[in-house]
């Protein structure tokens, strides 16, 4: 029987990738526990402590001096800020090349202080650049060349977000269908080797039950089914507005000139204050808010001022430009807006309280599915942080209505729109010269027609502008299918302007012409 040696290998490669990225992971994880820990009883003692004015003083010298401390580790590398997982992306797309050993230090303690004082964070970003950071160091220690290192990337990805959340099938699916977009026979061997054996590091560590384990589901009766495609449509409207207030969060600190931008976290440790004196349970990723509304689900007011809350914290959090995940957050709102909707049906007498669990399930899922725009990740990811596969085709049918949703709309996956910010600077630096602007007419039957933005493979140094079809103007975007008679204008230096044009006609020939 004659053995494949490349796949051996692949999973070779992958168990010490798990190992070592379950281990790195797993510690963060547990670490960023403990610091919040200490910062709840922190905002206890301001409840509780006759010397009020002496934890308040003392918090507050705290915050500045971790703000500094924030600021300067930041400072040195800007790939450590935000999620970390455009950045992958952006490495495994080529398009972006960083240094494995300054994220992986920088990322780690800085993360640790931004999520775990509190601030609506996540940790799954953060644990899968960390986890790429590890298997990337790997890779270069052992020497492997350009194409191994990225399948090493895509391995150490898959394992962060398997062992930040005990789900190992997700951490496989996030990369084939979000991170790395292939289904590649050695990436998904890779992928999930690792990923297990990165989750059975952190069930060492953290033991068996799942991150969300719910007790007493009941499965949705069929006649409940009819709510679905409601929820699924407000679940998309709302994971748009989340879309568009992410990517406009930066802008907030503009009135901050003064103050550089790696010491914006100041604003959200202060603005943690009364949060954590008044409702200490929103403190956080919103794991252990969504076991709680689980069990003893709020009153309407209750969720739709946690809703507010939620958002707008984790939307200045995050546009503090500080290691932190939009991941959990994400995760969080879903739930609560999942158990908004039940508790309304409630009330009015159109659901059996009993239910009210299964929309926080869903919700997850349909949130999540509009936001990143991956569905099989995030039907696959509730089923195992929950713990229970009864919810499925509930699941797909909210994911899948919530995604057309935000289709219709025009929002594409957050962290492809995140990592373009990330490259714009750099694809502008890198029009030299005169620019000049071409434009071309789709034509019918050529490769562009039917192709998406993210298809194009248009030569180093060009922007696409705007993308015109009949009276409307587009922003381009990944997501972006051109039409017959659609107008591209692209943006180049006149130096490379002839040859840019002799590729964009070889791609704009029509059928007829490559035929002839």
């Amino acid at each position: 029987m004659k053995i494949d040696r490349t796949r051996l290998l692949t999973v070779g490669r992958a168990v010490v990738v798990g190992i070592l990225v379950g281990i790195v992971v797993s510690t963060f994880r547990w670490l960023v526990e403990l610091i919040l820990d200490q910062w709840r009883h922190v905002y206890h003692q301001l409840v509780v402590s006759p010397d009020k004015g002496f934890w308040l003083a003392g918090t507050i010298i705290a915050m500045i001096l971790f703000t500094f401390i924030v600021g300067q580790i930041i400072k040195g590398d800007p790939n450590v800020n935000g999620s970390g997982i455009p950045q992958v992306e952006g490495q495994l797309a080529g398009q972006m090349t960083v240094n494995p050993f300054s994220v992986l230090w920088r990322k780690f303690t800085a993360g640790l202080l931004t999520i775990g004082s509190g601030a609506m964070l996540g940790r799954e970003g953060p644990s899968i650049q960390l986890g790429a950071a590890v298997a990337q160091l790997y890779g270069e220690k052992r020497g492997f060349d350009s194409r191994n290192n990225k399948l090493m990337i895509a391995m150490g990805a898959a394992a962060g977000l398997s062992a930040a959340f005990g789900a190992p099938v997700a951490g496989t699916l996030f990369v084939l269908e979000e991170v790395y977009r292939t289904f590649s026979m050695l990436v998904w061997l890779g992928a999930l080797t690792s990923a297990v054996v990165a989750d059975m590091v952190s069930v060492n560590v953290f033991g068996l039950t799942p991150v969300l384990s719910m007790t007493n589901l009941h499965n949705l009766p069929l006649v409940d089914y009819a709510w679905l495609p409601v929820l699924g449509i407000l679940l998309g409207l709302f994971g748009y507005a989340y879309q568009r207030a992410t990517l406009w969060a930066p802008n907030m600190f503009r009135w901050l000139k003064w103050l550089p931008r790696h010491y914006h976290f100041i604003v959200v440790f202060l603005l943690l204050i009364p949060v954590g004196i008044w409702a200490p349970q929103a403190l956080g990723g919103g794991a252990s808010l969504i076991l709680h509304d689980a069990n003893f689900v709020p009153t309407i007011s209750v969720l739709v001022g946690l809703i507010i809350l939620r958002f707008v914290y984790s939307t200045i959090a995050f546009g503090s430009g500080v290691p932190g995940g939009i991941f959990l957050p994400i995760l969080t709102l879903g739930a609560l807006s999942g158990a908004l909707f039940g508790a309304v049906l409630v009330h009015f007498g159109l659901l059996a309280p009993v239910n009210v669990m299964n929309m926080m399930i869903v919700g997850m899922a349909g949130y999540f599915a509009s936001i990143s725009k991956a569905p099989f990740t995030a039907i696959v990811l509730i089923a195992e942080m929950v713990g229970s596969m009864t919810h499925l085709v509930a699941m797909a049918i909210v994911a899948l209505i919530a995604y057309l949703v935000v289709d219709f709309l025009g929002g594409e996956p957050i962290y492809e729109s995140l990592l373009a910010r990330l490259r714009l600077p750099d694809q502008l630096s890198a029009l030299r010269g005169r620019l000049e602007e071409m434009t071309f007419v789709v034509a019918p039957g050529s490769a562009l027609e039917d192709a998406e933005v993210r298809q194009l493979q248009l030569p180093r140094g060009v922007l696409i502008q705007r993308i015109r079809r009949g009276s409307e103007e587009h922003l381009p975007n990944g997501d972006f299918i051109l039409q017959v008679g659609d107008e591209l204008s692209l943006l180049t230096d006149e130096a490379q302007f002839k040859q840019v044009w002799t590729v964009m006609q070889d791609l704009n020939k029509e059928t007829e012409q490559q035929n002839g």
